[in-house]
């Protein structure tokens, strides 16, 4: 009895976790791979103390001694040259800054007749929006290692695909999702150009200014997983490498919104140009012409419009796709309660999307930092 149990696969708990994530623990350059990979399949303490373990890092570093490494796949070519990301900002900025054009053009030319026929008027310039994702995603990479520890030098390699597929072209499991997050992004900067009592040129120049900053946030997106991924290869332990990661995320978020706020300004300066207000005129130049023509509470829903263009595409390019859909979907759906319900726009925007928006953030910041999102 006693020589079965102790033959048993239960006798060693840690053989028993070496066969479930073996994949893992051989594609692994260091032990912090192996614990970030345990973490997301949802191992914990508890995990660890059943395999007589202080923490999982501890159980991650016997995995590691345990299973022989496999020889590197052959490397790709890296998005850290800069070609592949650059292209993908630029695409992105076209794909969303022509249909919202488009319908600018018309809501201009037409501004009666936009209200009734927006179904007849938005469907067809929500394609490229809805194709967006999918033309502006990393292909999948080949299965090799990911980036090198300490001891490596600090370059970025390819991504872990058995562990997290991530948003790719036809085919990726996260087709689905795809379409949801191009289907909500085309909501999200359609929907103020149809909004019935806006001031449609403002609307315009705020949503002509948010869709060339979707390039921006694609390129943010990008940046962050590339950090990410650096601090995964040079820390040594879970607990530093999400100290590592807290003030990415602020920043990676900051910089969109500081080139939005950017693009905004010169958007409403070009709109004072274009088509100034009716009335005498006004002193202090073009800049001051600028700054006034969009109120306190249009400069906050823009925020809240720039929020949720980035948010989405982050946790899109950290794997998180079902999220990103989720919540690419929700800001426009609040936001188009609100104007039903007869709220104007932008504070429609302001209080609908926001409340979004902080959702989104705050599950950004719980889920991005983890050391599975960027392997």
């Amino acid at each position: 009895m006693s020589g079965s149990a102790v033959g048993s696969p239960s006798a060693d708990p840690v053989r028993e976790v070496m066969a479930q994530h073996r994949e893992l623990c051989e594609r692994a350059v260091d032990p912090l791979e192996i614990a970030a990979g345990l973490e997301e399949a949802g191992l914990g303490p508890e995990a660890a103390a059943r395999c007589r373990h202080a923490d999982l890092f501890s159980l991650a570093e016997e995995l590691y001694a345990r299973v022989p490494r496999r020889p590197p796949g052959p490397e790709p070519s890296g998005e850290r040259r800069g070609g592949p990301a650059g292209r993908a900002a630029l695409t992105a900025a076209a794909l969303a800054v022509l249909p919202c054009a488009g319908v600018a053009a018309l809501g201009a030319r037409w501004p009666v007749l936009l209200p009734a026929a927006v179904p007849l008027v938005l469907l067809p310039a929500a394609v490229p929006l809805v194709l967006l994702p999918a033309l502006t995603s990393p292909p999948p990479a080949e299965p090799g290692p990911p980036p090198c520890g300490p001891a490596c030098p600090a370059e970025l390699g390819p991504e872990l695909g058995p562990v997290r597929a991530p948003v790719g072209p036809a085919g990726s499991r996260w087709r689905p999702a795809e379409f949801g997050y191009g289907l909500g992004l085309a909501a999200l900067l359609l929907l103020p150009l149809a909004a019935a009592g806006a001031d449609r040129p403002l609307a315009a120049a705020l949503v002509l200014a948010a869709a060339v900053s979707a390039g921006a946030a694609e390129r943010a997106a990008r940046w962050y997983r590339q950090v990410g991924r650096g601090h995964l290869g040079a820390a040594r332990t879970l607990a530093e490498f999400r100290a590592r990661m807290r003030p990415v995320l602020p920043v990676a978020v900051a910089l969109h919104l500081a080139v939005l706020g950017v693009l905004t300004y010169a958007a409403l300066a070009v709109l004072a140009v274009v088509a100034p207000r009716p009335g005498p005129g006004h002193g202090g130049g073009l800049l001051h012409l600028a700054a006034e023509r969009a109120g306190a509470t249009a400069w906050a829903a823009q925020g809240v419009l720039g929020l949720l263009l980035v948010l989405p595409v982050l946790l899109a390019r950290c794997g998180r796709s079902t999220a990103a859909a989720l919540g690419a979907a929700a800001g426009p759906a609040a936001t188009a309660v609100l104007l039903a319900l007869g709220r104007p726009w932008p504070s429609a925007v302001l209080l609908g999307g926001g409340a979004v928006a902080a959702v989104l953030l705050a599950h950004g910041w719980a889920v991005l930092g983890r050391a599975g999102s960027h392997r």
